[in-house]
């Protein structure tokens, strides 16, 4: 061969051919498959993608900063030839499907020794792990992180900012308040002071009607990928808001939300984010709630408090009731007083009574009491105006209850007398032999509770008017009742215990509308108009609806009515709300506080501590505070029967006591008035 026959190429031209060989298979590769990459939207299929395919959620893992400098590190050291053909490797393998991707990982990997496919193995440990609240629907996230408890939650929120966003979203810690505010956690034991349970219920349809919104949503934009979790989280600016009327002293301060919902990708997104939200309201966090309310707990727990002392009065203070704004007292002194329980300031003195006042409960708008001058006084206590009065018993009136139709008054004269504000009608109860020194109404099950210095505790049939059940002292058959107060019994309370409400739902609904009022005699539900407010006229003796009534000692039933006057529904929606009726709590001049089941009629719990006769009660979900003749203050555990806290600093007998979620209230015959304040400044 000659040297005429040989090519000479000049340099660089195979170098040139290469490339473009390349280019010319690789380019149309690119340019089929990357658009596909980049805007799935235009290429998407008939058929749904699971989570780990979806267009939207695919390969957009975020990359790691540092392993990116090493890469780019040891692509520098390479000649630029070198780093050429590595890149067209790596476009290629991005531009591919899923199928291809797949073909050129398993040709790669059959070609690996042993020591690169170890180092393969070491990257996917760390490679393999998903973002699953971010990849997943929202409304799967949410659900999943409401498994979590409130310190889980809170490591959760610091994993990243999409994590927060959801983790901090009012679904989830609306129902962390569900299970915690006003009732025992069943997992991890705890409960939070009180917080209105019809609200809570209020707020959980709307979160149930938003998570429907979203579900949806992302159904409607599963196909196009437009909607991602950290989206719908950015969507959620719906707050709850605060019943001013029901705060406590550590919700009184609160913020307006000024803060934009943050705009999605979808604008059917940003409609879902403000619904139902009014323009200027007041509005909270359910994170923040929980969060105070566990403070609050703590302080309980712990015994921290600030005392506010209220002097005043010239004789010793019978009763007293105080809500997030105003305390009010009654005294032996004939007057009533209004205080601003945040200052102290005394706001107005109530006159008229001519005797010791011994009783009094008010509302949003009235306030009722009675004294020992045998008359009910009803003022509107925010202009000092006596309203109405009403005579009746013999004697002096001792206690006094009402709900939303009816008022209680037990008498020195030793009867009840009930009276009907709606069409002014009244009856009397009579059975006990000696003072009655507490009524209270139970309208759920139209039960009222009474308990009298013959040492036992009534409970009557509102529509009958009969005695259903006597509970300690001799009983019904004439027995003695070892279980029973061996004292003078000063207070009767109904309380709802959360464990065993769980176990009938149904009742329990219709114990929540009412459950405040039978809790703790210091919160009760708004009556509207002048339900309390008779205007003139004479009150009509009422009868009884029924005339046969069965009592045994072991259960109670009404049977059908031999009068027409009331309807067979009507007494089986009476026996259905009395198949669980509440317990009662009651205290004595016998040193004790005893628990009792009201359906059954058994003493369960005895409690022990004071030293002399127990003249005030209250309680709710959590606590009892009692207040004694030793002068002593004592809270107590109403689930173990523990005394928490004993508290000292009157130098006379306490003679009643009040409880809120972050107060408790004590007045003596010292005159003066203590309030224990736990809430959060």
């Amino acid at each position: 061969m000659s040297g005429s026959d040989i090519s000479c190429s000049p340099p660089g031209v195979d170098g040139e051919r290469q490339d473009k060989n390349v280019a010319a298979v690789l380019t149309p590769f690119l340019t089929r498959h990357i658009p596909q990459r980049l805007y799935p939207e235009s290429y998407k299929e008939s058929r749904n993608f699971c989570y780990r395919h979806h267009p939207a959620f695919k390969c957009k893992r975020q990359a790691d900063e540092t392993d990116m400098e090493q890469l780019q590190s040891q692509l520098d050291t390479l000649p630029q030839q070198d780093q050429q053909v590595i890149t067209h490797v790596w476009s290629i393998f991005s531009a591919a499907p899923a199928q291809e991707r797949n073909l050129i990982l398993k040709g790669i990997l059959s070609q690996c020794c042993s020591p690169q496919l170890s180092y393969v193995s070491s990257l996917l440990r760390e490679l393999i792990r998903i973002d699953f609240v971010s990849a997943l629907p929202p409304e799967i996230s949410y659900k999943i992180l409401c498994y979590l408890d409130a310190s889980s939650l809170c490591k959760a929120a610091q994993v990243s900012k999409n994590w927060r966003k959801l983790a901090d979203d009012d679904t989830v810690w609306h129902r962390m308040c569900e299970q915690h505010i006003d009732r025992k956690c069943t997992k991890c034991g705890w409960g939070l002071p009180l917080l209105e349970r019809r609200r809570l219920r209020e707020c959980k349809k709307d979160i149930e009607k938003r998570m429907e919104n979203l579900s949806q949503q992302h159904a409607s934009t599963h196909d196009s990928g437009s909607l991602t979790p950290t989206d719908a989280a950015s969507a959620n600016g719906k707050k709850r808001s605060i019943d001013e009327s029901n705060a406590s002293d550590s919700e009184e301060t609160v913020s307006e939300d000024t803060q934009t919902p943050k705009r999605t990708r979808n604008s059917d997104m940003s409609t879902l984010t403000t619904q139902n939200v009014p323009a200027g309201r007041l509005t909270r966090p359910w994170k923040d709630v929980y969060s105070e309310r566990l403070k609050v707990e703590q302080n309980w727990r712990r015994g921290r408090y600030k005392l506010k002392v209220f002097n005043g009065h010239t004789d010793g203070i019978m009763c007293l009731q105080f809500d997030h704004s105003v305390l009010i007292t009654g005294s032996y002194d004939t007057t009533v007083r209004v205080w601003d329980i945040e200052t102290g300031k005394l706001l107005r003195i109530l006159s008229g009574h001519v005797r010791g006042v011994r009783a009094l409960m008010f509302d949003d708008s009235k306030l009722v009491t009675g004294s020992m001058d045998r008359t009910i006084r009803i003022w509107n206590y925010k202009t000092g105006e006596c309203v109405s009065t009403l005579r009746g018993h013999a004697d002096g009136v001792l206690s006094l209850h009402f709900d939303a139709t009816l008022l209680a008054s037990g008498s020195a004269d030793s009867t009840i007398r009930v009276w009907n504000f709606k069409d002014k009608s009244f009856f009397t109860l009579r059975g006990h032999t000696d003072w009655v020194n507490a009524v209270n109404i139970h309208s759920p099950s139209r039960i009222l509770f009474s308990a009298s210095d013959d040492t036992t505790v009534r409970m009557w049939d509102l529509d009958t008017h009969e005695c259903l059940r006597v509970f300690n002292g001799a009983g019904m058959s004439g027995v003695s009742n070892d279980q029973g107060h061996f004292g003078q019994v000063q207070c009767v309370l109904p309380v709802i215990l959360r464990d065993e409400e769980e176990d009938d739902n149904e009742v329990a609904e219709d114990d929540d509308d009412v459950n405040e009022q039978y809790h703790h005699h210091h919160h009760y539900q708004p009556l509207s108009g002048n339900q309390l407010v008779p205007e003139g006229g004479e009150y009509r003796e009422q009868e009884p609806a029924l005339s046969s009534t069965h009592v045994s000692d072991d259960e109670f039933s009404v049977h059908s009515p031999s009068s027409p006057s009331m309807s067979r529904a009507v007494i089986r929606d009476r026996n259905r709300r009395r198949r669980k009726l509440p317990h009662i709590l009651t205290s004595s001049l016998d040193n004790t506080i005893k628990l009792w089941d009201a359906n059954t009629g058994e003493c369960t719990k005895t409690l022990f501590g004071h030293v002399e006769g127990v003249w005030g009660l209250a309680a709710d979900t959590f606590r009892i505070v009692s207040g004694a003749h030793d002068r002593l203050v004592k809270v107590w555990d109403i689930q173990s029967g523990r005394c928490l806290h004993t508290f000292s600093g009157h130098s006379a007998p306490v003679a009643c006591v009040g409880l809120s979620d972050s107060r408790l209230a004590s007045g003596s015959d010292d005159g003066e008035v203590r309030v224990y304040s736990f809430g959060v400044e």
